[in-house]
């Protein structure tokens, strides 16, 4: 198989692409043939040694794959040769073939492109998790989200709309003050680059204006530093 391997720590021009042994599925386990690969900040963050997790080198990075199911494990019985799945890996996932856990894996509709479907556990998951699990958003509350046009900001937006919430994001431009609004934002705030601590008052300001009432029930902040 083929492979962007992580062989000194760096960022994404230190990758290689290799010719590796293709992987077998052991118990419990899948082979995915891999047709698109997700790209996210801990994928920039692992390659250069600077996430909690550090696979031994050589490595792909790469932890959400989509793509079709090319061999089966032993005491595998959800998944068969040539299903549509999305999966989650720790890394592995730049590669043409990646084995994955079978209980990491999810099948996908045939109306699910795979492009989509590798984009959509880290993002989606996170957002998912931390609105309902954590901040238990209810219909008719009001979202603020710093970083609204970012990954989980901008699935955070599509998930409060879904969830009846009115959702205002925080963005730093006017472009991307119009993407949130076309994933459904009803209203944003436009703060600045940089920030000290009477723009941080005009933000609280803004947002509280932007909300009504006394602000946010719920602020999904994706940016941090001294904008929370």
């Amino acid at each position: 198989m083929k492979a962007m391997m992580s062989v000194e720590p760096g960022g994404p021009d230190s990758l290689k692409l290799v010719e590796a042994p293709t992987p077998a599925p052991g118990p419990g386990q899948i082979r995915v043939a891999v047709k698109a690969a997700g790209v996210n900040f801990p994928d920039t963050l692992i390659i250069r040694d600077l996430y909690q997790f550090r696979p031994p080198r050589p490595f792909a990075p790469g932890g959400e794959v989509a793509g079709l199911v090319d061999a089966v494990g032993e005491g595998v019985s959800a998944f068969k040769k040539g299903d549509r799945v999305l999966a989650m890996a720790l890394s592995g996932g730049y590669a043409t073939d990646i084995v994955v856990d079978a209980k990491a894996a999810v099948k996908i509709p045939d109306a699910m492109p795979f492009d989509e479907a590798a984009g959509f556990l880290m993002t989606y998951g996170t957002s998912h998790y931390a609105l309902k699990d954590r901040a238990a958003l209810r219909s008719g509350e009001s979202l603020f989200i710093l970083g609204a046009a970012g990954g989980v900001g901008a699935a955070a937006i599509e998930i409060g709309k879904a969830m009846g919430a009115k959702v205002v994001a925080g963005v730093s431009s006017s472009e991307k003050a119009a993407f949130a609004r076309e994933l459904g934002a009803d209203d944003f705030v436009i703060y600045p680059k940089e920030i000290d601590k009477d723009g941080q008052k005009v933000l609280s300001n803004q947002i509280k204006a932007a909300c009504g009432g006394d602000g946010a029930n719920v602020v999904y902040d994706a940016v941090g530093g001294d904008y929370a």
